[in-house]
């Protein structure tokens, strides 16, 4: 009888579906599978901590729109990982997270790192798996990276514990399944119904996110913005499936960022969401006029409604359901039919988006030292003015700067934390979009509260060889919460918010990375210039106005939670 190992059969699963990378951090109740995974083509991208790890297994699945693998031991290593699994359920993203755990034949005897996991993962993610069968460690793989990527995309737990890893089974009783989904569902129907409601409308905008990014629709949607020359915004990871460039794309959709978002909200007779969710970041619906008809497509139809009635909800993939439209629309000529019929309406969100920028000019172009967020948000989006640089934004009021500034040409090259607002993303973000993209700019701009996070990660980028450079916006404490209840009581708490000023420039240096400090607005292009002409990872600590206030501070101060 031939015998094989369960750790064996993980690892062989592993590489049969092809994959590239593995983000882990080792330990005992996982080596079985790492000695199964040494010497094969799979990369084990060992991080300084567990949340590290599955950050980077985050945004790799982001990217890829494959399911990131994240490997982590048992007890603290798996607990470790929970607020990358929260953050990763929440923006949708793809990925697998594989535990090991104590041996079933050590449950309740007080073995080490001994804990129940599966019931605490089961809440956070879409689907909660354990194996104890250790002939069918290749079926459960198969089952958790098919659920992590097939309609939403979200996280899968699988749990293998270490005694069945380390089992000899008889390969012959092994079922070894392989399922690549390839099918999406596309209302066809709900095609011609569209293109009905858009030929009816004065005032239409569509809305693009996630969903669109994940269906690979980018070309599907420009396509269909030209054809019908409906005015287009986007959000998440649908940032670029339209280039903020384009004269029909106004940028983001969220309110907080300067331009036509809130007037599009407020005046449209017809707003369309393309894989995107009435969230905070569209204050919940509430801004969208109560004359104004709602399209939603999503590929699962419980989204569909949450927050606001939907007039035409349709469960699609989009795009397949953009390319059916795009047909139709030839077919009909309604581009020749729809030509100059929303002139105004474009006009008019110009008009609004150049108003609203104005405002906002004088803290771009400032002189003043300190420097002004928003002015550092603006030498982070000149400098990285290519079309594969890859910006990535983490911290309270930081990730909001930048949001508000960010110029996104490209889909996929835009990355923050998303609705689950986690600090210490951006670090393991930053290294994963390196990892993908050799060769390529890679910047994160990130607070000074947020960089403390996962600070050891910049030794993983070290020696990994990943010269991802660091822009540290340093308001010497949490900007957000300090603002936020200044404005609420009238004065900071100190103990909660004030951290100082912190040489986390020095902190890079020390361990082997290019260090600088920058206190002067005219100085930051050049430390950009030599962090970049470094070839190293660098941090640029950059000293900004502790006293500014930014719209997510404001917006902090009137939540419900406060009242």
């Amino acid at each position: 009888m031939e015998t094989i190992m369960a750790a064996k059969l993980a690892a062989d699963a592993l590489i049969e579906k092809d994959v590239k990378v593995i983000f882990t951090l080792s330990g005992g109740h996982i080596t079985p599978i790492y000695q199964f995974l040494e010497g094969t083509d799979v990369q084990l991208m060992d991080t300084r901590h567990e949340q590290s790890a599955v950050f980077m297994a985050e945004a790799y699945g982001r990217l890829t729109r494959k399911p990131g693998i994240a490997l982590v031991t048992a007890g603290p290593g798996f607990t470790n990982a929970l607020t990358g699994i929260a953050n990763a359920r929440q923006a949708n993203s793809p990925l697998l997270l594989i535990s090991g755990c104590v041996g079933v034949r050590c449950n309740e005897k007080l073995d080490l790192q001994d804990m129940c996991q599966a019931p605490i993962a089961e809440p956070m993610v879409k689907k909660a798996l354990v194996c104890h069968r250790p002939e069918r460690v290749p079926e459960f793989i198969d089952m958790a990276y098919r659920i992590a990527c097939t309609g939403r995309p979200g996280p899968v737990y699988l749990e293998l514990p270490v005694d069945v890893l380390n089992e000899q089974v008889d390969a012959a009783r092994v079922k070894r399944t392989h399922t690549v989904m390839d099918s999406h569902p596309v209302d066809m129907a709900a095609a011609e119904k569209i293109l009905d409601m858009i030929s009816q409308a004065e005032k239409p905008v569509i809305v693009a996110g996630n969903g669109t990014w994940y269906s690979d629709a980018s070309a599907e949607l420009l396509e269909f913005v030209e054809g019908t020359g409906v005015p287009v915004m986007n959000s998440g990871m649908g940032r670029g499936t339209v280039s903020d460039l384009h004269p029909l794309c106004f940028e983001s959709g969220v309110g907080t960022r300067p331009g036509a978002s809130l007037l599009a909200q407020a005046d449209s007779d017809l707003f369309i969401l393309l894989g995107t969710r009435l969230s905070l970041f569209y204050m919940f619906g509430d801004m969208i006029s109560p004359n104004a008809k709602l399209i939603q497509v999503d590929v699962q139809g419980e989204e569909i409604g949450r927050n606001h009635s939907i007039d035409l909800p349709v469960v699609s993939e989009i795009k397949g359901l953009l390319a059916e439209m795009n047909r139709l629309i030839k077919e009909k000529n309604l581009t020749e039919t729809l030509k100059g019929r929303y002139d105004v309406w474009i006009e008019t969100l110009k008009m609004t988006d150049t108003m609203s920028k104005s405002a906002f000019e004088p803290q771009w172009a400032s002189e003043e030292a300190p420097i002004h967020a928003l002015r550092l948000a603006r030498e982070v989006n000149e400098f990285m003015d290519r079309d594969d640089d890859t910006v990535v934004a983490d911290g309270g009021d930081t990730q909001i700067w930048m949001g508000m500034t960010r110029t996104t040409r490209t889909p996929g090259h835009y990355l923050d934390s998303g609705l689950y607002g986690c600090l210490g993303v951006g670090l393991p973000f930053a290294n994963a979009a390196q990892y993908l993209n050799p060769g390529k700019r890679v910047l994160l701009i990130i607070g000074d509260g947020a960089v403390g996070f996962n600070f050891m990660e910049f030794e993983t980028a070290l020696r990994k060889k990943l010269p991802i450079v660091v822009v540290v916006a340093n308001d010497l404490g949490w900007g957000m919460i300090r603002h936020s209840q200044e404005l609420r009581m009238g004065h900071a708490i100190e103990d909660g918010t004030f951290i100082g000023e912190v040489p986390y420039h020095k902190m890079a240096e020390a361990l082997g990375c290019v260090g600088m400090y920058v206190t002067k607005p005219e100085d930051i292009r050049p430390a950009l210039e030599e962090a970049f002409a470094s070839g190293k990872p660098a941090l640029i600590n950059v000293m900004t106005d502790p006293t500014t206030v930014s719209p997510g501070s404001l917006a902090l101060a009137n939540v419900g939670a406060y009242k």
